[in-house]
């Protein structure tokens, strides 16, 4: 592989894999170095070969995990593989290529039953294109790693995952059907009300997410024909939209950054799960996360129908009322005032701002994370931006910003592109790509800072 193919492979492959990861140079190496290897400062060297003189660095902000090493690895043997046999069909090369990443994909969890995951992964992927009784279906599937039966019927998963019928077994949420690492069939497997555990995962996904453990795989194929792989009690890579992603969860809680208040993380990770809720929902939202000293500076760009919190109503206030004072306008000055210049409660039930009033009574004061997830996930998939201060007080739900003059793309792009001025902001589309974006003090322009999905 060529110096030029290995630069393409590194920011075309990996750079989007590994959530928040960037390509930071080349560096010189020998033959005693190997081809992938840790770094300083939360980075991984990378080279083709063995006798390549350079290495180039990735970093991130997060330190790369030891699965993450081994796919970087398996990765690289795969395509020094496909390297080597000279292709020059660019349609025929990206095939091969991501044929490559799953088979990458699935060895980095486990080497034990890596062929029998690939094999099913194979399955659902057909399964995927059809129909039964003209009807999309969800399809759930378990491998125990730790269970290797000697069947001398040999149930296999290829006999029987070619038939119509067990798409009537199997929903994907609390029914799946269980093989060992041959292969052979186990069971039926309910999952009605598994043990509670932590788990990172979208909540339409909790229950697989907790019995997958470090013995165990799942597999789901969703009614959109998005292919998602559990391990470790946690979603770590889908199939979606064609492309195989990698979900790099702590990496991207980390980059929500604000570590100004002791709840700073539990913050973070609520914003995240409601994120990742809207993604798999498909309903799209647009989340942002204040800075501590930002809050009066976003404000100029939410509208006082949707504040929900009285204390930043009031800040609202002062600030129309301060702009008010200086309009040449006396009768749209006048009009302002008169608007502003009355209580929180009586703004909202003078103007009847319902879903406003509605809110503040279900929310009753409470903190972001405080909330049922579900009922976050609900709310922010209302049309509009939901605004998260540095404590974790919702300022505002479904609120139309405001935004920055000369803003490109749609309207949620927009608004999370102009509230990031002022801390951290995700925009889920309804095609379920998350977009984080954080303003760069050191260019002062907004940033992407992650793309998942």
């Amino acid at each position: 592989m060529t110096k030029e193919e290995f630069y393409d492979v590194v920011s075309d492959l990996f750079v989007p894999l590994f959530t928040g990861s960037y390509l930071a140079g080349e560096i010189d190496s020998s033959s005693r170095d190997m081809e992938v290897a840790l770094g300083k400062s939360n980075s991984i060297l990378l080279k083709p070969s063995r006798n390549d003189s350079y290495r180039l660095v990735l970093k991130r902000g997060q330190p790369f995990k030891s699965h993450e090493v081994n796919l970087m690895k398996s990765i690289l043997n795969e395509l020094n593989y496909i390297s080597a046999l000279e292709i020059t069909d660019k349609v025929y090369l990206n095939q091969l290529r991501n044929m490559a990443i799953e088979k990458a994909l699935v060895e980095s969890i486990t080497d034990v039953g890596a062929d029998t995951i690939l094999g099913i992964i194979g399955a659902l992927e057909t399964w995927a294109a059809r129909t039964y009784e003209g009807e999309a279906f969800e399809f759930g599937v378990l491998i125990n790693l730790a269970a290797s039966t000697e069947d001398k019927n040999e149930l296999k998963y290829n006999r029987i995952m070619n038939n119509d019928f067990v798409s009537l077994f199997t929903d994907g949420d609390t029914s799946f059907i269980e093989f060992d690492i041959r292969g052979n069939m186990l069971g039926y497997v309910s999952l009605k009300n598994p043990k509670k555990v932590a788990t990172i995962s979208p909540i339409f996904y909790d229950k697989v997410a907790r019995v997958c453990n470090d013995k165990r795989v799942g597999l789901v194929l969703t009614k959109r024909g998005e292919l998602l792989v559990f391990y470790d009690r946690q979603l770590i890579f889908a199939k979606r939209n064609g492309n195989w992603c990698v979900y790099s969860h702590d990496e991207i809680i980390r980059l929500l950054q604000n570590n100004v208040s002791a709840s700073a993380k539990q913050i973070r990770r609520s914003i995240y799960n409601t994120a990742l809720d809207c993604s798999f929902s498909y309903h799209g939202a647009c989340i942002a996360y204040l800075d501590r000293d930002k809050t009066r500076d976003a404000l100029m760009h939410i509208d006082a129908a949707d504040i929900i919190s009285e204390e930043h109503f009031n800040i609202k206030r002062d600030l129309e009322l301060e702009e008010a004072g200086k309009l040449y306008n006396l009768e749209n000055s006048k009009g302002i005032i008169e608007k502003f210049n009355v209580p929180y409660q009586e703004f909202l039930i003078k103007h009847q701002f319902i879903k406003t009033m509605m809110l503040r009574r279900v929310i009753s004061g409470r903190k972001l994370f405080e909330l049922d997830r579900q009922f976050i996930e609900e709310m922010a998939s209302v049309d509009g931006a939901i605004v998260i201060d540095y404590d974790g007080t919702i300022i505002a739900v479904g609120a139309i910003i405001k935004i920055e003059a000369g803003s490109k793309g749609g309207g949620r792009l927009a608004a999370a592109q102009t509230l990031a001025k002022y801390g951290t902001s995700i925009k889920v589309s309804q095609d379920g790509i998350m977009q984080g974006f954080t303003f760069d003090r050191k260019i002062r322009k907004v940033k992407e800072i992650f793309y998942v999905g």
